[in-house]
């Protein structure tokens, strides 16, 4: 394909000459971590209710050439897969997360299971999915750095990794990968409206959407289907009606430059990432509380950021939903004060709809502090906050997180990313089964056919 767009070209050329042989062990390591957690976050929210929706309708398009809708033993067409699994995936909000000074940030392990559905459908060795993974994550991460339009959900990153990491997967060349993004890019490009306000069960499917529309890409790009011409670059192209201005690739991973899936963060509670500090420092305060009905008053002090994403607005202090409770600094701030650490049962409708619960809330101020502020818009990155719990009695607990008192950026050892593994597939799993697991998962490259994979986990 002759093509006159340079990100069309750049993203296309880049995909088509990244190999396996260029990674080197830690990145290898990384892309193995981020596999077992978005499998575990999977597992962890295969009985929402949007995920059982997801597989009920895909279980009316059976096809035993295609990939496993994960957890069962069904196979349906790879886009379809893609979007079951990368729903349940990120049902749970326990999949990791992008936080980065000027970028759109996102949930880049959203393109992991559309990749997965393509791998599984093209029989593909443990190396040709991780490197696809790689570049998936490579693709979504610096398109984030370079691109932060109000409106638009970070989804759409989502869309264009996994377009490439999926054509990658099913042979496409330079021209046949620019192709496939082409055709991603023009008719996919989420709202953030989804995330906006009083959230629903799309908050789940917007990333399982976007996956499904890459893959359904590379799907057409493979058969032969041309895209449009000049996608990002043209009059009406994706630059000036999304990205709205120019958008510039300084650099790729590879060579003397790291790949970009080692500055994701793995999540230790099972919330929206920008509500994890306050969850941490709640917790910390929340061991000294003698009962909720002592509290007075509670103050949260928290990066800007986070104070305008998930501790504004009426939606935060009255959610009606899982999704809406998730991303509520005072609703996780309360679950936890009165759990005393947080799960995804803190999200349940017996804790929800709690009268303890919905007693404490109004109860609940956040308010951004300057210096957490800084902390979190340089690099590296730190996730400050302060839970000040002020009692009847008079006296007050104070939790701290952030920096040293324990920060979501700060890497997991490999048994903590296996604790979390156990955690979330307990009840799905048996013990025996969650070993072999992660045994398969660990030794992912060395796998001849990834297609190997799902058996382990058919649980429903």
């Amino acid at each position: 394909m002759q093509t006159g767009d340079r990100i069309q070209s750049q993203l296309s050329r880049y995909a088509a000459g990244l190999t396996y042989e260029q990674l080197d062990d830690e990145t290898v390591h990384a892309a193995k971590v981020r596999v077992i957690d978005t499998f575990a976050a999977l597992v962890g929210g295969f009985a929402g209710e949007p995920c059982r929706i997801a597989r009920d309708v895909a279980a009316w398009m059976p096809n035993p050439n295609g990939a496993t809708i994960v957890g069962t033993d069904l196979k349906t067409t790879p886009d379809l897969a893609a979007f079951v699994n990368g729903t349940t995936a990120r049902y749970v909000e326990m999949n990791d997360v992008y936080h980065w000074p000027g970028s759109a940030g996102g949930h880049p392990s959203d393109v992991l299971m559309p990749i997965f559905a393509a791998a599984e459908c093209a029989h593909t060795s443990g190396r040709e999915f991780i490197a696809a993974v790689v570049l998936g994550y490579e693709v979504y991460l610096r398109l984030s750095d370079a691109v932060r339009t109000p409106g638009f959900d970070a989804a759409n990153f989502c869309c264009m990794g996994a377009a490439l990491g999926a054509g990658k997967l099913f042979g496409l060349d330079a021209d046949g990968l620019a192709e496939c993004l082409s055709i991603a890019v023009i008719p996919n490009n989420a709202l953030n409206q989804a995330r906006t306000g009083h959230l629903s069960m799309w908050k789940a499917a917007a990333a399982g959407q976007s996956g499904r529309a890459g893959v359904f890409a590379a799907l057409l790009a493979q058969a032969g289907m041309q895209g449009p011409h000049m996608p990002f670059e043209g009059k009406d192209g994706w630059n000036d009606h999304v990205a709205r201005g120019r958008v510039t690739f300084d650099r790729f991973g590879g060579s003397e430059t790291a790949f970009k899936i080692h500055d994701t963060l793995i999540k230790p509670r099972a919330s929206c990432a920008t509500t994890i500090s306050s969850i941490l420092a709640a917790e910390k305060a929340a061991a000294g509380i003698p009962a909720v009905e002592a509290i007075e008053k509670v103050t949260v002090e928290v990066y800007e950021r986070a104070k305008i994403g998930m501790g504004t607005g009426e939606h935060h202090w009255n959610p009606d939903s899982r999704e809406t409770a998730d991303h509520s600094i005072p609703y996780v701030v309360a679950a936890t004060l009165i759990d005393k650490r947080l799960t995804p049962a803190s999200f349940e409708s017996e804790r929800l709809w709690s009268p303890k619960l919905r007693a404490l809330l109004p109860k609940i101020e956040v308010v951004a502090e300057p210096e957490f502020t800084e902390a979190y818009e340089r690099l590296p990155v730190e996730h400050r906050t302060r839970v000040t719990v002020a009692l009847q009695s008079g006296e007050q607990l104070t939790g701290y997180a952030g920096g040293e008192a324990g920060d979501l950026s700060q890497r997991q050892s490999d048994a903590e990313i296996e604790e979390k593994f156990c955690a979330l597939t307990q009840g799905a799993l048996s013990s025996e089964g969650t070993k072999a697991a992660l045994t398969m998962l660990w030794r992912l490259d060395a796998i001849t056919d990834v297609a190997e994979i799902p058996p382990f986990f058919n649980f429903a």
